[in-house]
């Protein structure tokens, strides 16, 4: 493979994923790439008139090829849960595990708790981490959960010879080329644009983003790594006004996290009684929903009914910030749980309403990822062929 680029630091380490027998080397910087849009007359023009090239400016990186033919621990760490799994040689992932992080101070006593529980025949030589936070540099902080660690402390303690981290979201995308049409559902109308991007975007304790886009060699494809989950949310309805204005008294600036994940759910609930003149009542999510679903409450029907109508509104600014009209993945532990409720919601509506623009959106599906753990489908992508 050849290197494209030799000047790479960690502060470089979003990926690029070559969807074909292997990886190598490959940075992104200016001046900058240009990927091939191809014409689609229902859909807007996109980059250089001239050149028909999108130009992109981001760092990415493809990983050098490391003949990996061991065992490899795969960890999909959230804010509150840390998923284990075991890809072996053969590409059969095993040992799923569940653990809370709240009951290990540090990831490296959860991998150990993890090995202790599973006894595996032998100690895996590569690792690869799927992570709700953002993966620069050589240290890992998570923003919904205390844990932290540094890259080479946890490669080492466990005899790593190949230790790869990137987002939790960044995985998801990753996982988005390899999903059956089983793993998915589509919500709404539209139809995939070959050669246009992907996005995935998901609540669940936090708010997570992340894009796939074609390259101009075909056999790649670039994944941006971003935290798209803190822009801020804009309200459609004077009722989602007065809840943002609530939630501002509260936190001062209400991103798109603060009412879309878990505890967003429990904000928009809180918000809504409050401004019905009720206490407010801390309920958590999961009991929202439960009477939300069988409409027992009107507040919390009304709380998650606002969700999905923000989650639309979301997505639909992902959308067309990226373009992505090859399709909009929606993942996260809250969605599969509410799955009917959802397509019944006002999400769909929500995202094909954008005023002058509301026919390019119309044509873009959305898809609520079924997969159980597709962090663990794009892990193994990430490290098949290394």
């Amino acid at each position: 493979m050849r290197l494209l680029h030799r000047n790479l630091t960690h502060r470089d380490t979003d990926i690029l994923y070559q969807d074909a027998s292997s990886f190598a080397v490959c940075a992104l910087q200016r001046p900058p790439y240009a990927i091939p849009v191809p014409s689609q007359p229902h859909l807007p023009a996109s980059g250089n008139a001239e050149s028909g090239f999108l130009r992109l400016r981001s760092r990415q990186i493809l990983f050098k090829q490391h003949g990996m033919t061991g065992t490899a621990l795969i960890a999909d760490i959230g804010g509150t849960n840390v998923r284990f799994a075991l890809l072996q040689p053969s590409g059969e992932i095993t040992d799923s595990l569940v653990l809370s992080c709240a009951d290990y101070p540090h990831v490296n006593e959860a991998i150990a708790d993890y090995y202790s529980k599973i006894k595996p025949a032998h100690q895996p030589d590569a690792a690869a981490f799927a992570v709700a936070a953002p993966p620069h540099d050589a240290f890992i902080k998570f923003v919904n959960q205390p844990w932290e660690f540094y890259l080479r402390d946890v490669k080492e303690r466990h005899g790593f010879r190949v230790f790869k981290v990137v987002n939790d979201f960044t995985a998801v995308a990753l996982s988005l080329p390899h999903l059956a049409d089983g793993d998915r559902r589509q919500i709404g109308g539209g139809a995939p644009q070959a050669g246009y991007p992907l996005t995935v975007l998901g609540p669940g304790t936090g708010l997570g983003v992340s894009t796939l886009v074609p390259a101009r060699d075909p056999k790649y494809i670039i994944l941006t790594n971003n935290e798209g989950g803190h822009f801020t949310i804009p309200p459609m309805t004077d009722r989602e006004s007065d809840v943002l204005q609530v939630l501002r008294r509260r936190f001062n600036h209400v991103s798109a996290e603060r009412v879309l994940s878990g505890p967003g759910l429990a904000n928009i609930y809180e918000a809504l009684r409050e401004l019905d003149g009720l206490d407010r009542q801390h309920l958590e999510p999961a009991e929202i929903t439960s009477r939300a679903l069988a409409s027992t409450e009107p507040h919390a029907h009304e709380a998650l009914e606002m969700f999905c109508a923000f989650l639309g509104t979301a997505a639909s600014n992902v959308c067309i910030t990226a373009a992505a009209y090859g399709g909009v993945y929606l993942a996260g532990g809250i969605l599969p749980r509410i799955e009917n409720f959802f397509e019944d919601s006002k999400f769909r509506k929500r995202f094909e309403t954008k005023g002058r623009f509301s026919h390019y959106l119309e044509v873009a599906p959305t898809y609520l990822i079924k997969h159980p753990l597709p962090a663990f489908v794009g892990l193994k992508a990430l490290l098949r062929d290394l």
